[in-house]
């Protein structure tokens, strides 16, 4: 980065840009199998107003400008691959209000999910997207991000009323509205939604929010295979419960938990299956339903948490399964995929999965949100070990392949970033002159998270 333009971010900034060491590698990686970019420098944004200025000073010398959230991305979206500003919105942190009659809030877009959840719920709401890990809201759109609860109340698509976007022109783009359906123009909310940073820069959001279920179970539930899993998750969805959640691992995902939290589950294919209803008797019906769907698809056990606590616990040791494989191969690099299909082509397409791992000799652990046909492996290897890592990349290859080929997409929620360029040429070869076309419109320079997407 030139000295002049140093001095004319440490001159607005002060001490919120940064050239250290430990800011700038903190900026230089992800959640992504390990690959290191270094920005030139880390601005600290508190406002909106700290973000155009940031964009101002890029746009003027023709520096990258690439946001950063919480930096739990999983498809290398936040590397600054081309050097620049790493811009952090982490500070951006407010819930600037909640909305109880209207079901929505006003939030920046550095909050962490969690935290609005916890301040929504005196007004007897949440926020209904769940991806794990302790993503921020700007991130969470950036991406199109999902989860577990992904199955009733849709991804981030579903959940932005409107949002505050700044542009490198130095405008702010208000779109979307308040109001819970609009035929107005064209839309470009959505637009923006799933744009991983490259055509704007979100300062703010109205996201909604949903009520609390009045009663909740969880169902665990094992198999002798993920196979028969994969064939009940269907077959329950297609029941009429309406499940809140409905998620697998399979038998190395759960050793790996039990290790990694000090548990002691069946360490088989488990489903875990959240089911919610207006009041007791309903809910003891839609459980009984739930059984016999199980049994009948060749359950081994059937497990119910009703009290808050073992509920939490169920949830927390499976959004813990990431970290659980990496701790159990501390010394391998990992690599995570996600794809999504149609869900009655899922059992097929993790079958098909699971031979192309043992095919190629790949101890890779596979889990998913399986109620919407959004499914996930994770390989790991020793970094030193080229022939592994060519296995896995063969696989991620012609895992894609299949889902392309039932019409399915080759990512369900982690989106393209880095690492799936060219997953999205074999998916969307003919529309990506069309989203180069609109790049060029709002980013006609190139210095909005260049080398991502395309």
């Amino acid at each position: 980065m030139h000295p002049e333009v140093q001095d004319l971010l440490t001159t607005y900034f002060g001490d919120r840009f940064s050239v250290s060491v430990a800011h700038r590698e903190t900026h230089a990686r992800d959640e992504s199998h390990p690959e290191v970019h270094w920005p030139d420098g880390v601005v600290f944004a508190e406002s909106e107003s700290d973000v155009l200025k940031v964009l101002e000073i890029a746009r003027i010398h023709n520096i990258p400008v690439v946001p950063f959230g919480a930096g739990s991305s999983i498809e290398g979206q936040v590397l600054p691959v081309h050097g620049g500003i790493s811009l952090d919105l982490g500070r951006m942190n407010r819930v600037v209000s909640i909305h109880p009659g209207d079901f929505c809030a006003v939030v920046q877009p550095g909050v962490l999910y969690p935290e609005l959840s916890r301040q929504a719920r005196p007004y007897g709401l949440f926020f209904a997207v769940d991806p794990g890990a302790d993503a921020s809201l700007g991130g969470m759109a950036s991406t199109n991000a999902s989860g577990t609860g992904a199955v009733k109340y849709g991804t981030m698509r579903d959940q932005v009323l409107d949002m505050r976007v700044a542009l490198v022109s130095g405008e702010v783009l208000h779109v979307g509205t308040k109001a819970r359906k609009s035929s107005a123009g064209y839309d470009l909310k959505h637009l923006f939604i799933g744009s991983e940073g490259t055509l704007g820069i979100i300062t703010e959001m109205t996201v909604r929010l949903h009520p609390l279920p009045v009663t909740v179970a969880v169902a665990r539930v094992t198999f002798d295979s993920v196979q028969d899993a994969v064939n009940c998750a269907v077959t329950v969805m297609g029941a009429g419960l309406n499940p809140e959640r409905i998620e697998l691992i399979d038998a190395r995902a759960a050793q790996a938990v039990n290790r990694y939290k000090n548990l002691h589950y069946p360490e088989s294919p488990t489903l875990w299956i959240e089911i919610s209803a207006s009041g007791e008797s309903v809910l003891r019906e839609n459980l009984e339903i739930l059984r016999d769907c199980c049994m009948e698809g060749y359950a081994t056990s059937f497990m119910l948490a009703r009290e808050e606590r073992e509920r939490r616990e169920l949830w927390e040791s499976r959004h813990h399964a990431f970290y659980a494989l990496k701790a159990m191969h501390p010394s391998h690099h990992t690599h995570a995929t996600d794809l999504c299909v149609p869900i009655s082509r899922l059992p097929e397409v993790v079958s098909h999965t699971e031979d192309l791992c043992q095919q190629w000799g790949l101890d890779a652990v596979l889990l998913g949100h399986v109620g919407d046909g959004n499914y996930h492996v994770l390989f790991h290897g020793d970094p030193q070990d080229q022939q592994v890592w060519e296995n896995i990349h063969t696989v991620s290859d012609r895992m894609v392949e299949k889902a392309l080929e039932v019409g399915g997409t080759c990512t369900g929620e982690h989106g393209i970033g880095l690492k799936k360029k060219k997953y999205l040429q074999q998916e969307h070869a003919d529309l990506i002159p069309h989203m180069r076309a609109i790049k060029q419109v709002f980013d006609p320079q190139g210095l909005l998270n260049p080398g991502k997407i395309f």
